[in-house]
């Protein structure tokens, strides 16, 4: 039995040390597994950490461009509140010119339609047609020069029927 014990023990040994051999290079076969793991974890860490700086940013823009859409809401909400306001105001004016304009046209169109004539008052004339200030000149005993001195403002070219001039004093 000894020399059958010892043939069925000399594998024994031999086998174990397969056997840790073995596990020895599983153990280091994960071992280098579990390092590149574990650099891929810490480059997926990095890569979350810049995705969640990343979604902070784009949180605090989207906050901001929402602050500036109400901000140009307002704008424009104020800024049509204006041109209605200055619309308004340009109404009126152009209302209030054009009364201007009818009343600075009534007198020459009465004088004109015979309406109510025009009167002149004394050291005054009111312009007939045919009438230069040639014409009245000679008939109020003046000379043009005269006529011209007391109405500065008048183009002796262009009177107009109903207009009413200064006379020069005798």
């Amino acid at each position: 039995m000894d020399t059958i014990s010892r043939e069925n023990n000399s594998m024994l040994p031999v086998g174990g040390i397969i056997v840790g051999v073995i596990a020895l290079l599983l153990g280091g076969y994960s071992a280098i597994k579990l390092s590149s793991v574990g650099k891929t974890l810490a480059a997926h860490e990095e890569k979350l950490a810049k995705v969640d700086a990343l979604e902070s940013q784009v949180s605090s823009t989207a906050a901001t461009a929402d602050k500036a859409s109400r901000d140009l809401a307002a704008l424009t909400r104020s800024t049509q509140d204006a041109f209605n306001q200055v619309g308004a105001e340009l109404g009126n004016l152009r209302a209030g010119i054009t009364k201007l304009e009818e009343s600075a046209k009534a007198p020459a169109k009465s004088a004109k339609g015979g309406g109510a004539p025009a009167v002149a008052g004394p050291d005054e004339y009111i312009i007939k047609a045919g009438d230069t200030f040639a014409k009245i000149a000679r008939a109020q005993g003046t000379t043009i020069d005269a006529m011209q001195q007391v109405n500065p403002g008048v183009d002796s070219r262009n009177l107009k029927i109903g207009q009413k001039i200064k006379l020069p004093k005798k």
